[in-house]
């Protein structure tokens, strides 16, 4: 079961600019502890450390509502503007300044003391803000003031384990960061090699051979052990360096006195409105409107909240504030009385009179959700049917059953697949129509020895009950046959795109649309990263990769797709994954035509992952592919992405074929959004609705923002048949039918038995991915 956290900083920023005084309010109750303990180390007297701090908040939240101030990193940027604040100050007082030129600013870098002049351009200085301010928020927070997990964790609205995963990533990537700047310092040709190699070699990540080699050359280089030392204890280095970059010569006093600073309380809001009613004129001017009225209205929050606001200092000031518009009252449903549990029917056979008789149809049946039935979304129930007698049956009629809260989606106008039946409509004889709670499927006599399957499109409601799943009851003549599912509606899982069963295979391609700088192809197109370090787009400004030398494209990449001989595509979804808030179309390319057709998604599922924000789409293309005769180059173009460290962006084409060739079997996609790692370190996808059997299957992952330089990643189904086919190291960015390294881009292929109870496991140590798609064909009978 999935638990609310609480809001990030940057949400709570966000939404402080859309004019929330609430969010403020949170922001303030978080972060106004830090601010007294670094102020009572500046000045002296209680007043003076409310003044500093009250005025403080007052310059962030103007800046916030003009659009400014920091966008997640709140706690350094109050501590840089705590300090300019004092500093100011004390210039006012000594007349060094007029009032006028305290109001205009917005420190981008950190305030530095002029005693500590110099102290920024240190190497790990410029390594620390060159990285992405989400990373820089949680090393701030658990390296410099040496927070706990649990305590860093609503600050970016994560789990504790989620917050402990992405401040390994971070410190790599301070690691590698600090590489770069002594390798940028032009360090003699012999230290070059070893400068490149010691992220690695201090994560214990190289063969015994280069560490030695790395060894030796510490022992008798002073410059690169130094780096060596620094490398292998950034912690050290964050506390020396950066926290005094941003508190100051008072920083070890800081830290001691943020263990005694407690939790804030509404007493300090309220003496905010007293500042502004002593700040300057000029300042009360500027901050008299929205300031004002935000601070009031996260006052007016606290108060009808369970926190009893300590009382001011002083009279507070009368402001005036326009109310928010009075809202209607909403009262919850009154809870939906849960249903009886439905018993499950047994397997009814045939009679033994009727079993035993020569010439007689033999019926066995089967219902399973495929994947899963998951709340709130689509999914897809299957039905098979299988007559093991010596003779025709007579004409099948099924009447399924379905869970409450489940009901069948209208058939689609677009042509449906071999082997897919819709809700209303005839595939491989089967006519089906919706019929009290579930359906009734109608098709004529099943030959001796034959099998027929009929799959209901059908979607779950928010509300369905967990627990029963549906049953089937079919008839023929004389013969009648129940069976009923094991698994019924479930809260999370992946729940099946699609599904058939024939003479078909699986297949997946896909390639990536960022790429580190290096050559005009991208040194990942071009592989020269394969057999070296540094495959990790958290340790490389990843730029787009355009590859298809087209001037109307900013980004694309191709990937080759082989069909069986003499085989069509059944059906195919395009899928596209980056880091990025916002989502949108894709353009797609067919083998061997010149322009781009739009494609806009079906569907788009957003995760939060260490890097930000990302998403996962979907649009069905089968129309496309299928005309397009599917073999061939196939490209993909300008997603919606950031460019940047971390980042990630690609894109993959999956496809149902059928191969002549092939012995009669099952296939299924199961497609969903779920980050795998940090707080959940292992997923299970039950493979539901496939026959258990001891056949292999082929089984195809598309997976997002994997990292081959950070190992720790298993599947299940073993090792993969492409990349480094490393079975400790799944996700290391290599993708069918591209070549090179696709950067945050994984889609593999595997070929593993599955058991009794079809499962999926994927799980991750060091790495966080975002898990996509799974396709499988297993072989139902040899």
């Amino acid at each position: 079961m999935s638990v609310e956290l609480p809001q990030s900083d940057a949400h709570l920023l966000e939404s402080a600019r859309r004019g929330n005084a609430a969010a403020f309010g949170e922001l303030w109750e978080r972060h106004v502890g830090a601010a007294r303990s670094l102020a009572r180390q500046l000045v002296r007297g209680e007043e003076v450390v409310e003044d500093v701090v009250a005025e403080s908040f007052t310059k962030i939240i103007e800046l916030v509502g003009r659009g400014g101030g920091p966008e997640a990193a709140f706690r350094p940027y109050l501590l840089t503007v705590v300090r300019r604040t004092i500093y100011d100050r004390g210039r006012v007082e000594s007349r060094q300044v007029t009032t006028g030129e305290i109001e205009v600013f917005d420190p981008g870098v950190p305030f530095v003391d002029p005693a500590l002049t110099g102290l920024e351009k240190s190497l790990i200085a410029k390594a620390f803000l060159s990285l992405p301010e989400r990373w820089r928020l949680v090393l701030w927070h658990t390296e410099v003031e040496n927070a706990k997990p649990a305590d860093v964790a609503p600050m970016l609205g994560l789990s504790p384990n989620g917050v402990a995963a992405l401040a390994y990533r971070a410190r790599e990537g301070l690691r590698q960061a600090y590489l770069q700047m002594h390798l940028a310092g032009a360090p003699l040709q012999e230290c070059r090699p070893v400068l490149g190699r010691m992220g690695a070699y201090v994560r214990g990540g190289l063969a015994r051979r280069e560490s030695k080699s790395v060894d030796d050359h510490i022992d008798a280089c002073a410059e690169c052990r130094s780096v060596f030392l620094e490398l292998a204890d950034v912690n050290q280095g964050l506390r020396v360096i950066i926290g005094p970059l941003f508190v100051g010569p008072a920083f070890a006093a800081y830290v001691a006195g943020l263990a005694k600073a407690g939790g804030a309380t509404g007493g300090g809001i309220l003496y905010a409105l007293g500042w502004i009613r002593r700040a300057p004129r000029s300042q009360q001017a500027a901050a008299a409107g929205g300031t004002a009225a935000a601070i009031a209205a996260a006052v007016v929050v606290m108060l009808v909240s369970d926190q009893k606001p300590l009382p001011p200092p002083q009279a507070l000031p009368t402001v005036v504030a326009q109310p928010p518009p009075a809202q209607p009252e909403t009262r919850p449903e009154p809870p939906r009385p849960k249903p009886e549990p439905r018993p499950t029917p047994p397997t009814e056979r045939p009679p033994p009179s009727q079993a035993g008789k020569q010439g007689k149809a033999r019926l066995s049946a089967t219902i399973h959700p495929l994947g899963a039935l998951v709340k709130a979304q689509p999914g897809m129930v299957a039905v098979r049917l299988r007559n093991s007698g010596r003779a025709a049956s007579e004409e099948l009629v099924a009447t399924v059953d379905l869970p409450q809260g489940v009901s069948l989606i209208p058939a689609q106008t677009k042509g449906g697949s071999v082997g897919l039946t819709e809700p209303v409509g005839t595939v491989d004889g089967w006519s089906c129509r919706p019929e009290g709670d579930g359906a009734r499927c109608v098709r004529g006599p099943l030959a001796a020895g034959g099998a027929t399957a009929v799959f209901l499109r059908v979607v779950v409601a928010a509300h369905a009950p967990e627990g029963a799943g549906p049953a089937v009851r079919i008839s023929s003549g004389g013969v009648s046959v129940r069976a009923s599912a094991s698994a019924g509606v479930k809260a999370e899982g992946a729940p099946a795109r699609f599904a058939t069963d024939g003479k078909v295979v699986v297949k997946a391609v896909g390639n990536t649309l960022l790429t580190c700088p290096g050559d005009r192809n991208g040194c990942g197109e071009a592989g020269a990263l394969r057999d070296g370090g540094r495959r990790d787009n958290d340790l490389w400004p990843m730029r787009p990769l355009d590859a298809d030398k087209v001037l109307a494209t900013k980004s694309s990449s191709g990937a080759r797709l082989e069909l069986p001989s003499g085989g069509r595509v059944v059906w195919a979804g395009l899928y596209w994954s980056a880091t990025a808030k916002m989502t949108g179309p894709i353009k797609f390319r067919a083998p061997g035509v010149r322009r781009y057709r739009t494609i806009m998604p079906d569907r788009v599922m957003r995760r939060e992952l260490p890097a930000g924000p990302g998403y996962q789409a979907f649009a069905d293309v089968t129309q496309y592919v299928s005309d397009s005769r599917g073999k061939g180059l196939w490209w993909a173009a300008d997603a919606p992405m950031k460019e940047g460290i971390s980042e990630h962006a690609g894109w993959s084409l999956v496809v149902i074929a059928t191969d002549p060739r092939r012995p009669y079997s099952q296939a299924v996609i199961l497609d969903t959004a779920t980050v795998v790692g940090g707080d959940d370190p292992r997923i299970e996808l039950p493979l539901g609705g496939l026959i258990p059997a001891a056949s292999p299957a082929d089984i195809e992952l598309v997976t997002w923002e994997g990292d081959a330089d950070l190992r720790g990643d298993r599947v299940s189904a073993g090792t993969p048949l492409g990349g480094d086919r490393d079975a400790g190291n799944v996700f290391d960015s290599s993708s069918n039918g591209a070549t090179g390294l696709t950067f945050g881009v994984d889609v593999d292929s595997f070929t593993a038995t599955l058991g009794e109870e079809p499962t999926l496991r994927i799980s991750t140590k060091t790495d966080v991915v975002l898990f996509g798609v799974a396709a499988v064909s297993v072989r139902a009978r040899s």
